[in-house]
Order: C-alpha cells, then sequence, then structure tokens
C-alpha cells in the first residue's frame, strides 16, 4: 500500500517551535521531487517548501529563514523544522512527492500525506 504518513503537529506559542515528520510507505522517494505544504479552511493549499533529490531546497517567502526542510533519501523520510512560528502559521500542514525532479504544479503531485494540524496561539 503506498503512502505518505504525516505527524508531529500541534499546539505551540507564539516563537515557539515544532518538527513534522512525513514517511513514505510502499514506495521510496527516489529522484522525485518532495514537499510540504499548508492549507487553512477556505484558502488553497499553499506551498511551504520543497527539496530535490539532491537537496536542492526552495523556501515560501512566508517561510524562509524560520523553516527547514530535511530530506532522508535513504530512511524515505521528510522532516519540516519549524522555529519562530507565528499565529499565521496555523494550518494542516501535508507533505507530497512527486515523480518530476523540478517543483511542479500543484496538480502534479502524485502522493499526499494525511496532513498534521499546527496551531500558533498565546
Amino acid at each position: 500500500d503506498v503512502q505518505l504518513q504525516a505527524s508531529g503537529g500541534g499546539t505551540v506559542q507564539p516563537g515557539g517551535s515544532l518538527r513534522l515528520f512525513c514517511a513514505a510507505s510502499g514506495f521510496t522517494f527516489g529522484s522525485g521531487y518532495m514537499a510540504w505544504f499548508r492549507q487553512v479552511p477556505g484558502s488553497e493549499r499553499e506551498f511551504v517548501a520543497g527539496v530535490t533529490w539532491s537537496d536542492s531546497k526552495y523556501y515560501s517567502a512566508a517561510v524562509k529563514g524560520r523553516f527547514t526542510i530535511v530530506r532522508d533519501n535513504v530512511k524515505n523520510t521528510l522532516d519540516l523544522q519549524m522555529t519562530s512560528l507565528r499565529p499565521e502559521d496555523t494550518a494542516v500542514y501535508f507533505c507530497a512527492s512527486t515523480t518530476s525532479r523540478t517543483r511542479p504544479p500543484l496538480a502534479e503531485y502524485n502522493y499526499w500525506g494525511q496532513g498534521t494540524q499546527v496551531t500558533v496561539s498565546s
């Protein structure tokens, strides 16, 4: 059974940190692009961070300098270290994979994790 399993979400105060985890089963990352997205109710799914098989990373302007994406091609895991969290980071976070080697449009991601809730609130 092919799936991505995301975990690690929770509630944290502004300025705090969280680490999200994503593990693949039933397939390997291979040379495909991996990414984290987030979504709030009523809004489109938003790209947060992505990484190529060769560890080239890209971040949205909203999280650059605060979030770090970590890919392990041996363990088939994709983490997202989040620091200096803000209330506007509150969302459901999804990991995703694609067979494309470079960042593709949203519709071309093949597999999605089930989402993990991150809430930043005092």
